[in-house]
């Protein structure tokens, strides 16, 4: 069974940075497109970044964009988002999502498995 466990949340202050983590288990993690997502209270999941299996294709929303990098690292089986300038508007549960095409996608449904989430709250 394919696992997700994302890790990195916390509390920042506004202008601070955060590194996000989520460790795929269970299956091959070279075969999967990696995304990020977040969800406020009250709000639509809102696409994030995502990477290709192979890291050669990378997107991201114009929330974060120009915020945020994406990377993964075959080595540890891990995908991680890299969040810089937070603002009190991105205070979210950040998910990430493991798509099986090897390709990720900026739409929810393309993929197939997702992590718990973890929380980030950045405070003014």
């Amino acid at each position: 069974q394919v696992q997700l466990v994302e890790s990195g949340g916390g509390l920042v202050q506004a202008g601070g940075s955060l590194r996000l983590s989520c460790v795929v288990s269970g299956s091959p993690f070279n075969t999967y497109g990696m995304g990020w997502f977040r969800q406020a209270p009250g709000k639509e999941r809102e696409f994030v970044a995502t990477i290709s299996w192979r890291g050669s294709d990378i997107n991201y929303g114009e929330s974060l964009k120009g915020r945020v990098t994406i990377s993964r690292d075959s080595a540890k089986s891990t995908v991680y988002l890299q969040m810089n300038d937070l603002k009190p508007e991105d205070t979210a549960v950040y998910y990430c999502g493991a798509d099986g095409s090897g390709w990720g996608d900026s739409l929810e449904s393309a993929y197939d498995y997702w992590g718990q989430g973890t929380q980030v709250t950045v405070s003014s």
